[in-house]
C-alpha cells in the first residue's frame, strides 16, 4: 500500500489565484474524485463580470454543496480529489474546448457583463490560464494512480437546481453514463432499494457530453466511471451536503469494491451525436 500522496502545489494562473485544488490521497485508492463546479469564485482582475453578488449565490455561479460532498468522499475513501477554484461564469470546466457554452453570455435568465461582448482572443486566455490547467492536473493525476497497477475509477459531483425554466424536479440525485455502466447501474439500484429516493437514471441531463470531464477523462481512456447529481436543496447547508456525502459513501462502497471497477473496458459513447441529449447540464 502506498503512503498518501503528497499532491503538488497546482498550477498559477494568475499572480495570486490557483485554478486548481489538489486534495491529496493515496495513488493506488481505486477512486478519483472530480469537482468541476466546486467555487462561485473569480480572479481579482475580473472583478464580479458586472454581476451583482446576490448572483454568485446561485446554481450559475457554481454547484452548490458539491465541493463539500467531494471533500467528505475523497477523505473517506483515503483517496485524491481535483475541484476547480473559479466560477463556472469565467470559462466551464466540464464543456469542451470549442464548446458554444464553454463561457455562457447568459445564464438562467442573467445577462453576464463581462462576458457579453467577450472575443475569441479572451476565450482563448481563459482557456490557457484556468480550463487547460484544470484538464492537465486531472490528467496528471490519472495518469500517477494508473502507474501504480490499480486502475481508479473516476467520480464527477454536481449538484442541480430543483427547478428550472418553470419545471419542477422530482428528482433527489441522478447518475448520469454514457454506455459504459459499470458504477452507475449498481449505483442507482442501490440508492432505489433505499425506498425513500427518486433516483433519475440520466435525469435532468444525458450522461453523454462530448468534451465534458467525464468523456475526456474516462470514457475515451476506457476507465469506469459516473457523474452523479444530487439536487440542490438538499445540500445546501453544509451539515446536508454531509449527510449526503455519507450516505453517497455508503452506497459508492460496494459498486467500488467490484473488480470490473478497476479494470479497462471501451465502450461506445452515444456523445458523437447518435442519440439526442436530454438537455445541457447546468
Amino acid at each position: 500500500m502506498l503512503k498518501p500522496e503528497i499532491a503538488a502545489a497546482p498550477p498559477v494562473a494568475l499572480q495570486g489565484f490557483t485554478p486548481v485544488e489538489c486534495l491529496s490521497g493515496a495513488l493506488d485508492a481505486g477512486v478519483l474524485f472530480l469537482c468541476d463546479h466546486a467555487s462561485n469564485a473569480l480572479p481579482p482582475e475580473y472583478g464580479d463580470l458586472g454581476l451583482p453578488a446576490a448572483e454568485f449565490e446561485r446554481h450559475i455561479a457554481y454547484d452548490i454543496g458539491a465541493a463539500t460532498i467531494v471533500r467528505h468522499l475523497a477523505s473517506a475513501f483515503g483517496a485524491p480529489a481535483v475541484l476547480t477554484t473559479y466560477s463556472r461564469l469565467l470559462i466551464d470546466p466540464n464543456r469542451g474546448a470549442d464548446d458554444p457554452t464553454l463561457v455562457m453570455r447568459i445564464s438562467d435568465g442573467a445577462l453576464i457583463p463581462g462576458n457579453a461582448r467577450i472575443g475569441s482572443d479572451e476565450i482563448e486566455r481563459r482557456r490557457r490560464l484556468f480550463w487547460q490547467p484544470y484538464r492537465d492536473v486531472t490528467a496528471q493525476r490519472i495518469d500517477a494512480m494508473i502507474a501504480t497497477g490499480r486502475i481508479p475509477a473516476i467520480i464527477d459531483i454536481h449538484t442541480f437546481t430543483p427547478v428550472f425554466k418553470g419545471m419542477a424536479r422530482p428528482w433527489h440525485v441522478a447518475a448520469l453514463w454514457d454506455e459504459d455502466g459499470r458504477l452507475a447501474l449498481p449505483l442507482i439500484a442501490g440508492l432505489r432499494s433505499e425506498g425513500d429516493l427518486v433516483v433519475g437514471d440520466n435525469e435532468p441531463y444525458d450522461g453523454a457530453l462530448l468534451g465534458d470531464t467525464i468523456n475526456v477523462h474516462a470514457t475515451v481512456r476506457g476507465l469506469a466511471n459516473l457523474l452523479i447529481e444530487v439536487r440542490q436543496d438538499l445540500v445546501a447547508q453544509e451539515r446536508d451536503a454531509i449527510a449526503w456525502a455519507k450516505r453517497l459513501e455508503r452506497r459508492l462502497r460496494p459498486v467500488l469494491a467490484r473488480p470490473d471497477a478497476h479494470m479497462i473496458e471501451h465502450h461506445a459513447s452515444r456523445a458523437g451525436g447518435t442519440r439526442p441529449a436530454i438537455g445541457r447540464r447546468t
